[in-house]
């Protein structure tokens, strides 16, 4: 039985770890958020309304799941507020469930500024960000400048840690971005004014989480973003600012790694990204066009079209050993219905992978594929492995044997009942 469990994606985000939080959440008392800002996206269904949220744990919508963000997590106070604002529309009052860690890092208004400016300068390199001002927040924090939810309560801190930063971020803004100054005053009033909202919020997340622990409570961390985004194990510099990968839960939470009972990776049938970067099985063609239409893929976030591609077992089983997998959920199997031929890359031609996975350096690699037949019964909304089409069982197999880990939950369908469940996690 497992206790404490990572949920992670293993892609490039948007793999559908909302629903796979909601179908575990029965059994969960806690869900912590460790990494990234509101550059994430989980989709949810509320009484029938399309619900996302960026910033809370998708977990929020139970009301017996107390939800943390982490210390990991840089946290726009503007978003979260917003956020709040809307779960509570649904779920009534959320002050007693969510707990914020005092030692979280906020983005402030000239953290997006940069960012934004940046992604417009033609001296830059185009990333792709969601220009919320994640990355610029995550540069202060490792420049040991960050502004931190404990300095908000300290109003002269508070001040000379913003003066500090508006010498540099204005310095910047004009002499090299062509933006305006921002105003420390209106900046200072600013955080102020959110710090008395924010009080009710404000908690010990170490504690608390060690103490759901000594409980024997089960406890999910939930990460945001996939793993091909780590910043340090992703397809660099194409990447979020942050750990997405299970390295991050340590230190972005304060657990003993060796806690973890159990790490549940999270795949696409295929594979998709959204922004810039390498992705070596993008299809540019009909195929990837049906893909997309049928999947609905367009980013929960950013709103931009998610480019689509066969299904990479390469970059996937990297990430099933680099996140020590127990089990895989693969997700939007029903979106291949009805395609005569379905590939999956195993290999990139002519290249060491051991040099080219140590770098994720992966621009102009050709990929190896084989080829499988479609299944002529689709496989969406079946809840039962054994009803499945023997083709479909054939590809979901195939997976296994080549990325080293047991499927152990198969999504068939956006409903929280179009799941298969071959062996339950918790």
């Amino acid at each position: 039985m497992s206790n404490l469990i990572s949920l992670l994606g293993l892609q490039w985000g948007d793999e559908g770890k909302g629903k796979v939080v909601d179908h575990l959440a029965k059994d969960l008392k806690a869900a912590v958020r460790y990494q990234g800002g509101h550059n994430a996206g989980h989709t949810l269904i509320i009484d029938g309304d399309k619900v996302v949220f960026h910033l809370l744990p998708s977990a929020i919508c139970h009301q017996e799941i107390k939800c943390y963000l982490g210390r990991g997590v840089v946290v726009s106070l503007d978003a979260l507020f917003e956020e709040i604002e809307d779960a509570q529309k649904y779920l009534g009052e959320i002050e007693e469930r969510l707990i914020v860690s005092r030692a979280c890092s906020l983005i402030q208004s000239f953290h997006i500024k940069l960012d934004q400016l940046r992604e417009k300068s033609p001296a830059s390199t185009t990333i792709g960000t969601t220009g919320r001002g994640i990355g610029t927040a995550y540069e202060d924090r490792v420049g040991r400048k960050s502004i931190r939810v404990q300095d908000l309560y300290n109003e002269t801190l508070l001040k000379s840690k913003l003066e500090e930063n508006l010498d540099y971020y204005n310095f910047i803004f004009t002499n090299y971005l062509e933006g305006e100054k921002e105003d420390i005053n209106q900046v200072l009033d600013r955080n102020l004014d959110q710090a008395e909202m924010l009080k009710p919020y404000v908690g010990n997340v170490i504690s608390d989480i060690h103490d759901h622990a000594s409980k024997q409570e089960k406890i999910l961390f939930e990460g945001a973003q996939g793993a091909l985004l780590d910043v340090s194990l992703g397809t660099y510099p194409f990447v979020t600012s942050s750990n997405s990968s299970i390295g991050g839960i340590a230190s972005g939470v304060g657990i003993d790694p060796r806690m973890i009972d159990y790490s549940l990776g999270i795949a696409k049938a295929y594979t998709t990204r959204v922004g810039e970067g390498p992705f070596p099985t993008e299809l540019d063609d009909s195929v990837g066009e049906h893909i997309a239409k049928v999947g609905g893929e367009v980013g929960a976030t950013t709103g931009r079209p998610r480019r689509c591609g066969w299904l990479d077992a390469v970059l996937l089983s990297h990430t099933v050993k680099l996140n020590g997998i127990d089990g895989l959920c693969l997700t939007k199997i029903d979106v291949l219905d009805g395609l005569d031929e379905i590939k999956i890359c195993t290999d990139y031609e002519g290249n060491s992978l051991n040099d080219l996975l140590e770098t994720m350096s992966i621009e102009e690699v050709k990929p190896s594929y084989i080829s499988m037949p479609g299944w002529e019964k689709p496989c969406a909304g079946i809840r039962d492995y054994e009803q499945l089409d023997g083709k479909a069982k054939s590809y979901i197999e195939k997976i296994e044997s080549l990325c080293g880990a047991p499927i152990v939950m198969i999504s068939t369908g956006p409903r929280r009942e179009d799941t298969i469940v071959r062996q339950y996690p918790l």
